[in-house]
């Protein structure tokens, strides 16, 4: 009996070893991977185009490289802003700062010491970055250390309500590419007011806006630019000939009604007909149906299309930049080595193809832009191919513009946004009530000046 367990044994023993060689010739793990944190905006927990590729690079690089990538918070950028600021200055308890986080600039320069992140030169070669959209990098500057890495970016994309445009356009004789300039789609913005408010004759005042813009502030700083002048003098604006004329084409359509200057998105206005055309964050295509639901409970299916944003006659063709990326916390070689693997495979173009056209922003690099027309042809809904369709020509056509890092920007932008449309939504009702508009356009001028000086 002694030798009969004897000889089990050592047949125990046999199969053991070769099941160990066996699976040595699968997939083996020598040691444990590295794990890395990551905090991100893009979807939910359970839906998230991120997620889904985060998979995909762990159950491939992710593990012949030993790295596993770990999803720790999904939120928004308002919010992975508060809680970086928290944890980089200790408060109790918060949260440790994770491997990996979605940021702005803005986060950065207000951290206690921007020094904890990695410097992206020290990884990336030069022949590596220059594969990238320059303006793409240059955002991710912050005292001359590439501390935010980008994924994916969005910029300013014009979306036109094409069913309402085209009622327009038979009876009042204009055109799609009358939108292509500021002051050609400003112009259509008067006639479509008196022509909807020419409706109801019995009913003064009662024309309906034609256009909203989602960032008045950037329509001025990207306009003054683009016309060859400085909108900033230091921390101060700059109202020299340039802003003179982005302000009178846009005056002359507000004061008389043809500009929405109430608060909130631009989506909005646009849902329910109350607007034809809008300007905002290209990311914003997730929230314009395809149909419109009028105030009296009427309601329409729509064809919405995306074009780029119009740009001033005499003027170089410029757009804001915006969009958030990568920030990687120092840590050991090994594991910054490890988040740069997979950073490098998430730009690698064809992946960064997938994901941005699963989440509507746009890719970073030039050879994921040569990839778009191919993968537009797949989309199955109108409206992105639409959309990337304007990307194509926007990164053809376009510079884009990155806002300066300055400590009181988002102050300044918040405050103009308010005075310029209360300033307006006064005048249209002084108008309304008889006032000259010259008089008004004049008036509304010095007040923003006046506001913005302070």
């Amino acid at each position: 009996m002694r030798k009969l367990h004897g000889t089990i044994r050592k047949w125990f023993l046999f199969a053991a070893a070769m099941l160990l060689a066996l699976t040595g010739c699968g997939r083996k793990i020598e040691k444990e991977p590295i794990t890395l944190s990551v905090w991100h905006v893009y979807g939910q927990y359970t839906d998230s185009p991120l997620n889904t590729l985060i998979e995909e690079f762990n159950e491939t690089v992710g593990w012949k490289e030993g790295i596993k990538i770990q999803v720790t918070a999904v939120s928004n950028t308002s919010n992975i802003h508060d809680d970086v600021l928290r944890a980089a200055q200790g408060e109790p308890g918060a949260a440790t700062l994770p491997d990996l986080f979605i940021s702005y600039p803005k986060t950065v320069m207000a951290m206690p010491d921007p020094e904890i992140l990695v410097n992206y030169r020290d990884y990336f070669s030069d022949e590596e970055l220059s594969d990238f959209v320059p303006e793409f990098l240059e955002e991710g500057y912050v005292e001359d250390r590439l501390v935010v890495f980008p994924i994916a970016k969005s910029t300013e994309i014009m979306f036109v309500d094409k069913t309402l445009f085209d009622r327009f356009a038979a009876a009042a004789g204009v055109r799609l590419e009358d939108l292509t300039t500021w002051q050609g789609l400003f112009d259509v913005s008067r006639d479509y007011y008196e022509w909807t408010d020419a409706q109801t004759p019995d009913v003064e005042n009662d024309g309906k806006a034609f256009f909203v813009h989602d960032y008045w502030f950037n329509y001025f700083q990207v306009g003054v630019e683009s016309l060859g002048e400085n909108f900033f003098n230091g921390e101060d604006f700059v109202f020299g000939n340039a802003f003179e004329k982005a302000y009178d084409q846009l005056a002359n359509a507000a004061i008389t009604g043809g500009i929405w200057m109430k608060e909130g998105f631009a989506t909005e206005p646009l849902r329910t007909g109350d607007a034809v055309v809008s300007v905002g964050s290209s990311a914003s295509v997730l929230y314009y149906e395809d149909r419109v639901t009028y105030e009296d409970n009427r309601s329409e299916a729509i064809e919405m299309i995306a074009m780029p944003v119009p740009h001033f006659d005499g003027g170089e063709k410029m757009v804001m930049l915006r969009g958030a990326g990568f920030c990687t916390v120092k840590s050991t070689p090994e594991r910054e080595k490890a988040a740069m693997i997979f950073l490098k495979w998430l730009t690698d173009a064809e992946n960064n193809v997938r994901f941005v056209t699963e989440t509507g922003y746009m890719p970073v690099t030039k050879k994921a832009f040569e990839l778009l027309p191919d993968a537009m042809e797949k989309l199955e809904n109108p409206k992105y191919r639409s959309l990337y369709k304007a990307y194509v020509e926007t990164q053809e056509q376009y510079h884009f513009h990155t806002a300066p890092k300055l400590v009181t920007y988002l102050e300044k932008e918040s405050s103009f946004e308010t005075s310029i449309r209360a300033l307006f939504k006064d005048a249209l009702k002084q108008r309304q009530e008889g006032e000259d508009p010259e008089k008004l356009k004049a008036e509304v001028y010095d007040n923003l000046k006046d506001k913005a000086m302070r």
